[in-house]
């Protein structure tokens, strides 16, 4: 299958692309080149061709041929969002139903589109909230989320099938890292510091995936009859892989020994909710996760040891979202529109 990946030079797109190649698959990749400066370590045999350009200057050129896209490139994560909410909206909104509407029209059968179950915000159900709960999005990001499900669902006929992956919070390791998502961030903090200071009681709850089990997933997706993923959302990771915030921290503090744990009160972000994937993992042929959160806490350690992880590299701002716009932004290498300024 000819494939066209968004964000291929992300955290997981970095992992994915390279996954795809390996199964025969024929990739185009794009990706905008914000976090370029962000390389861990050398973790993949193969790259993919990467076109370095906005999503929204993509044209139907570049779609030509083009059989199925996984878009993965926007704004990622919620304190980037609230860091230029009308910008979040004009890309992660506006710019990923303008691609959509543009592979539509490309003649383009398959959209994959890498959502998020941040869109379930706080859970008002009691249990695990599944694919048919009302979503209760607290921020820019997870707003642009429910509006690109919604109006790319709009799109869906014969010839045009979406499918929306609702990820739980990722982790793991990647030459892309990210050490700004919950896991990694803590197995940082306990390499370089010793020390997991929580500012929140860590009671509230997060779904956790490994980034290669997402990897898989959009695979599994790209892969299956189109019967079972048309208009589909799917929850992407797996029931026992729900943990209460203290819980991980402990989990990452058994791995990396000789950590001290302390939480605080409650933190600003009052989001919790624990989420059923029974469905992606009796629907869609051949997912299965194959990690959860101490395996990956093992992987980090592992890792690091073996490249020396200096507090400098971990507090560096290419593996942080918001500290690396915020650093573009300053020196205005990206102008208010968040497109690259000419020399």
């Amino acid at each position: 299958m000819k494939v066209l990946v968004t964000g291929t030079e992300g955290y997981l797109g970095c992992l994915f692309a390279p996954l795809l190649l390996e199964h025969g698959h024929e990739v185009t990749a794009v990706d905008t080149g914000f976090y370029k400066v962000g390389w861990l370590y050398n973790g993949t045999q193969q790259t993919a061709r990467t076109l370095n350009k906005d999503i929204r200057h993509i044209t139907p050129e570049d779609l030509q041929g083009i059989e199925a896209i996984v878009h993965m490139a926007e704004l990622s994560n919620d304190p980037t969002g609230q860091l230029a909410p009308n910008i979040t909206y004009d890309i992660n909104h506006k710019g990923s139903v303008r691609l959509a509407e543009l592979a539509k029209q490309a003649g383009v059968k398959r959209f994959v589109y890498m959502s998020s179950c941040s869109v379930y915000g706080i859970a008002k159900v009691a249990g695990d909230v599944t694919e048919e709960t009302p979503v209760n999005p607290q921020t820019a990001y997870a707003e642009c989320k429910v509006l690109v499900e919604r109006d790319v669902t709009q799109l869906a006929d014969d010839n045009f099938s979406p499918t929306f992956m609702r990820n739980a919070t990722a982790f793991g390791a990647s030459p892309r890292m990210r050490f700004d998502v919950v896991l990694n961030n803590l197995s940082g903090l306990a390499w370089t510091t010793k020390e997991i200071k929580m500012t929140s009681d860590g009671t509230p709850w997060r779904p956790l995936v490994h980034a290669l089990d997402i990897a898989k997933a959009l695979l599994c997706v790209l892969e299956a009859p189109r019967d079972i993923v048309h208009k589909q959302v799917f929850n992407v990771g797996d029931s026992a892989n729900n943990y209460q915030v203290k819980k991980i921290a402990e989990i990452v503090a058994d791995v990396f020994t000789g950590c001290q744990v302390s939480f605080g009160d409650n933190g600003s972000d009052n989001r919790s909710y624990r989420v059923s994937f029974d469905k992606i993992n009796t629907q869609l042929p051949g997912f299965k996760c194959d990690w959860d959160a101490e395996r990956g806490a093992k992987q980090l350690y592992e890792v690091f040891t073996q490249i020396d992880l200096t507090k400098e590299v971990f507090e560096h701002r290419g593996f942080t979202r918001l500290k690396q716009l915020e650093y573009l932004i300053r020196t205005q290498q990206i102008d208010k529109d968040f497109f690259w300024s000419k020399p």
